[in-house]
């Protein structure tokens, strides 16, 4: 299992356990929530704390996937 947590303005979401074997299968089923969805292209996507751009990454027993949307500050 991989744990998903969600940061900065989508806080709100619970954390995800899921068996899945890479981010691309990750995108399919946060795609499928529609208050995600909007904020999926906007948002990097790290594994234990290193940003992941390989959509096939492979995802390991224990790996935990934040979804960090953009943020501003002055």
């Amino acid at each position: 299992m991989i744990e998903v947590r969600f940061l900065g303005p989508l806080s709100h979401k619970a954390n995800l356990s899921l068996s899945i074997k890479n981010l691309k299968e990750l995108k399919q089923i946060l795609n499928k929530d529609d208050d995600l969805k909007k904020w999926l292209g906007l948002c990097a996507i790290s594994v234990n704390d290193e940003i992941a751009m390989d959509l096939e990454q492979i995802l390991n027993d224990g790996d935990v996937v934040c979804i960090l949307p953009p943020v501003c500050g002055g």
